[in-house]
């Protein structure tokens, strides 16, 4: 299938009013679609099902399933699409939602203060008008523009249509081995100056770190830990930590999201408090900004060389199930010729407010720039 067929099925579907997810993960070359064929509303009961999934933040809310069995499934290979230049237009500063944010972030200081948490994620919520509606070139602009991130579309008639360009991956398993991310710490990027993070960041990375490895010791054989890092995302730069381990025979993939999700860089520490004073603070419903979204049970066929097998090419194919899931950051909804852009920092207790506020403003710029 060559490029034009791709977008003009995406398109058809979209007209259509059906849903559809177009998707490609970071430093990738493979744009990956799934067109649904009509539009009921499935949702993922156990985690054991197959297809695409688009999780919320309170996981006790349902999971919206796109089943393979229910979808068209195409993908094309592709290293860069052709896009007009956009101006990009800042969005103006709203005194108002200044006030509030900082105003949660000082709420939020007092609660680790007063040793009721150690780290509280707190995000808000800034709406910016479209001259261009269309997603699927909003899509295109993303995929143009953030090859470090797991770029995506989303479409379902009866829940919405979101967008984003997430770095973090929340965890992929393959077989019984599982990989994951500890992603945290924000300042902007400035090729000029060289990087220096405060103990603010590294305490905040190292929070996700513990709790990560933490949370996943029941369930694993062995574990290893990398060095922590400091990575590009678009105009911003974070701290990285990567983690691998083996899971226990036994070990489902529900255990593991309940275990994660969601981690201290969305939602904070200890994760139930820190989830109740989210719910209870935030004054707006985050829906499935800081969920997660990706391929579910997927099989994936790869090669052994063996001599006792397929004696005509000395290989035989050993069929493994894989997923793959995303963290939703960096993401906005689309809605009424207007996008909705979700941002938010973490917060401990060297945290300043207006700082913070400001750190939300660097990232709605990083979504942002592919709007007119």
């Amino acid at each position: 299938m060559d490029q034009n067929s791709f977008f003009e099925a995406l398109e058809n579907q979209y007209a259509k009013q059906l849903p559809f997810v177009v998707y490609s993960r970071p430093i990738n070359s493979v744009i990956k679609c799934w067109l649904q064929e009509d539009d009921t509303l499935h949702n993922a009961k156990n985690f054991k099902e197959s297809g695409f999934v688009f999780a919320p933040f309170n996981i006790e809310e349902k999971s919206v399933l796109f089943p393979k069995a229910n979808c068209t499934y195409l993908e094309i290979e592709c290293s860069d699409i052709e896009t007009k230049t956009i101006i990009q237009t800042e969005i103006l500063p709203n005194e108002t939602e200044r006030l509030q944010h900082t105003a949660l972030v000082s709420k939020g200081i007092n609660s680790i203060k007063n040793h009721d948490l150690q780290k509280v994620v707190l995000s808000r919520c800034e709406t910016k008008s479209l001259q261009d509606t269309n997603p699927i070139t909003i899509f295109k602009r993303l995929f143009s523009t953030y090859k470090n991130a797991m770029v995506y579309c989303w479409f379902h008639p009866k829940v919405g249509l979101w967008i984003g360009a997430t770095p973090e991956l929340l965890f992929k398993v393959e077989a019984k081995r599982l990989t994951t991310i500890a992603l945290a710490g924000t300042q902007a990027f400035n090729e000029s100056e060289s990087v220096k993070w405060a103990n603010k960041e590294t305490e905040e990375q190292q929070i996700v770190t513990d709790f990560i490895t933490k949370q996943l010791e029941p369930y694993t054989k062995t574990m290893t830990v990398s060095e922590v890092e400091t990575v590009k995302a678009g105009n911003l730069l974070h701290l990285k930590t990567r983690i691998t381990s083996v899971l226990k025979d036994d070990t489902d993939l529900k255990s593991i999201i309940g275990a994660l999700h969601p981690t201290p860089a969305v939602c904070g520490f200890p994760k139930a408090k820190a989830k109740d004073f989210i719910l209870q603070n935030e004054n707006y419903s985050r829906e499935y900004y800081t969920g997660f979204l990706g391929e579910l049970n997927l099989k994936q066929a790869t090669t052994r060389n063996t001599n006792r097998r397929n004696i005509e090419n000395n290989a035989y194919s050993v069929v493994k199930t894989q997923s793959n899931f995303y963290v939703n950051l960096r993401c906005m909804q689309l809605k009424d010729s207007s996008a909705k852009i979700y941002v938010g920092g973490g917060i401990t207790k060297d945290s300043i407010p207006e700082m913070e506020y400001e750190e939300t403003v660097n990232k709605s710029k990083t979504i942002g720039s592919v709007l007119e």
